[in-house]
């Protein structure tokens, strides 16, 4: 019975060849400057690196003769993979989700089927809307593009259709994909609150403000209390009694 072979453990060469690696007879070296030193043997190109403490690297390998480059392989290495995790991090990728629709599906199953896509759009994915027609579904198309408008009309606030419902075979696709800028929802209830709230903090603060500024009403020195009931004059008749009784002379017995 034939042996089983198993994986190929033998250690692949590096693509970049450093050092002893480097198996031409003569090389155009270059220096840590980036200055052209000219053509040199192999050994002579080692010899010129060793002596500096530095690294032999091919850095064009096609060329007649290959052409290397002094360098320390280390930091060259290490700058390599930062400017590739740099280019990484600012990349962004694209992920394809897909949901599976009938053209019959009850109202339960559309209401968590559309969860499902608002749950991919607000994780910025784009989302493929599949509609499976079957028998003689396939006779009536409409149904499956009316549906797939219908969930299109329901996450308008977080997606847009990039491409817009087409028949491939016994399916109906449709793309959704997020916009741009995500739109802010908010929740019926706190914008109630909100406005309904404003008014009534507006409206304290306008009573409070109106009852520091009002000054106190001040009564005028004119009318005090005296000059509004003064009192009665006192009858002058006795006074003129008195005097025309004093004036008539007494008349003899």
């Amino acid at each position: 019975m034939r042996p089983r072979r198993g994986p190929d453990t033998r250690p692949q060469e590096p693509k970049t060849r450093v050092n002893e690696a480097i198996r031409v007879p003569r090389v155009r070296l270059i220096d840590v400057e980036g200055e052209q030193v000219g053509l040199k043997t192999r050994d002579e190109a080692l010899e010129y690196a060793w002596g500096k403490n530095l690294d032999l690297v091919e850095v064009a390998p096609d060329a007649n003769p290959p052409v290397c480059r002094v360098m320390d392989y280390s930091k060259y290495k290490y700058e390599q993979e930062q400017k590739q995790k740099l280019a990484r991090k600012h990349q962004s990728t694209i992920t394809i989700k897909e949901i599976k629709l009938r053209p019959k599906i009850d109202p339960h199953d559309y209401e968590t089927k559309k969860g499902h896509v608002l749950r991919f759009l607000k994780s910025r994915d784009k989302v493929k809307v599949t509609i499976m027609f079957r028998g003689r579904e396939m006779y009536h198309p409409e149904r499956g593009r009316s549906l797939l408008l219908r969930l299109a009309e329901d996450v308008k606030d977080l997606a847009m259709i990039e491409s817009d419902p087409l028949q491939d075979g016994r399916n109906m696709v449709m793309m959704l994909a997020p916009h741009k800028e995500a739109v802010a929802v908010k929740p019926a209830s706190e914008s109630g609150d909100e406005e309904g709230g404003a008014p009534s903090e507006g409206g304290e603060r306008s009573e409070t403000a109106s009852s520091e500024t009002a000054p106190a009403p001040e009564t005028p020195e004119d009318e005090t209390p005296e000059a509004a009931s003064p009192e009665p004059e006192s009858d002058p008749e006795p006074e003129v009694e008195a005097e025309a009784q004093a004036e008539t002379p007494a008349t003899p017995a």
